[in-house]
């Protein structure tokens, strides 16, 4: 059982932020932990904001973006990098963190596991997907297995799950009962654009040539594979310019091994960079700089990148997913993952590089203006809700006004 103690809502909301993952590079889950305490920032209701992560991440949280901020303080979990460390951490020590630090609200920006009457306070998770079980390949078999047992234990353990995006929210009934979705919430992703850019390239031995980028984990869903096989076609056509790049930046991970394999089979040493880790200014580069953007997903829970690329100003083709739709129905090449793929994403491409150079597109829905209100009001409603000894998975009904199909 939890054990909230009856009291009024406070004006002031002391928050931690749980943001330790096992990736010691910049990845999604990192953005949306940094962006989130970039947003939170904005309210004055937010008097202390306490951010984790793990000793492998310092240097990310220097390299951030985090303004600096008298209210803000970083924490270094004692943990070791393997799986079992992590989620023993989580497991065992971050109640007896959130207890000593004597915090309002514990918002996990991933799913971890958890035992929510060992919380003194309510508990938010940020569900970003539901990959363990639209996309298994992503871990590999059993892994697969334990991920989704262990998503289940977090989601009926919290007190309310912040889906990233209308998608997630809608596949999450597809997978859970009714007394965890209907704690579930649809709060986006905070994106903004970026203002600082580097001047300088950060691909090796850049000469000016043109280049498409990807900004995705080597992760099945993400479909690299796919894509380095369009861009070689593209190549070997004649269709585009022999010297054009292409840039993949994200993390090694499952399907590391395929995508390179891919790049040595068809003699692309040359021509395509895998960049990871990169700051935000040099993102920002790529972004400004690239002939255009290529996401050509299976599946996303939102699609954090074809936001960004948007903001830059890029030519966005992606693939025709729900997630995708959702970020931005008039501003992207959408292409249909059906019948001949490599053809149409290689048409689809080639459209997209006889367009005009796109400007930047405002995605004020995304912003922290608007979005920091929902996490504040989220928050206030869960601390209203309250009660002594109210059973651990019990939802609590939250409702966001202003924010459209927030609540199922």
């Amino acid at each position: 059982m939890n054990h909230f103690s009856r009291a009024p809502v406070p004006a002031q909301i002391k928050v931690l932020i749980a943001a330790a993952s096992w990736a010691s590079n910049i990845s999604g889950i990192q953005r949306h932990a940094l962006n989130l305490t970039r947003c939170l920032l904005q309210r004055p209701e937010i008097t202390e904001l306490h951010l984790v992560v793990a000793p492998w991440q310092k240097d990310l949280v220097q390299t951030g973006g985090i303004p600096e901020d008298s209210r803000v303080s970083v924490h270094i979990a004692e943990m070791q990098m393997g799986t079992l460390s992590r989620n023993l951490w989580h497991y065992r020590e971050l109640p007896r963190l959130a207890a000593r630090l004597n915090v309002d609200v514990v918002h996990l920006s991933y799913p971890v596991p958890v035992v929510a009457a060992s919380f003194h306070c309510p508990t938010v998770v940020t569900l970003h997907d539901l990959y363990p079980y639209e996309i298994p390949e992503n871990f590999g078999f059993p892994k697969y297995i334990f991920n989704r047992a262990m998503l289940q234990h977090c989601l009926r353990g919290v007190n309310s799950i912040a889906c990233v995006s209308d998608t997630t929210l809608r596949t999450l009934r597809c997978y859970v009962p009714e007394i965890i979705w209907r704690k579930s919430v649809r709060i986006y992703n905070c994106v903004e654009s970026y203002p600082h850019c580097v001047a300088q390239s950060p691909i090796p031995g850049w000469q000016l040539e043109p280049f498409f980028l990807a900004v995705a984990q080597h992760r099945p869903n993400k479909n690299l594979p796919l894509l380095v096989q369009t861009f070689h076609s593209l190549i070997c056509s004649g269709r585009i310019d022999p010297r054009t790049k292409l840039v993949i930046v994200g993390i090694q991970a499952a399907q590391t091994g395929k995508i390179q394999q891919c790049v040595a089979s068809s003699g692309l040493h040359q021509n395509v960079h895998f960049l990871e880790g990169l700051p935000e200014p040099d993102l920002q580069w790529c972004y400004r700089h690239c002939a255009a953007f290529v996401a050509p997903s299976i599946t996303e829970g939102f699609g954090l990148s074809v936001a960004e690329a948007l903001l830059a100003g890029c030519r966005v083709v992606c693939s025709d997913i729900p997630a995708h739709r959702e970020i931005a129905e008039d501003h992207c090449m959408f292409v249909e993952l059906r019948g001949n793929v490599e053809q149409q994403l290689a048409e689809a491409i080639l459209t997209a590089l006889d367009q005009p150079q796109k400007q930047p597109v405002a995605l004020p829905h995304f912003s922290a203006s608007v979005l920091v209100g929902q996490y504040v009001d989220l928050y206030q409603r869960l601390l209203a809700s309250r009660v002594p000894d109210a059973v651990s998975n019990s939802p609590i009904s939250v409702e966001i006004p202003d924010a459209k199909s927030q609540m199922l």
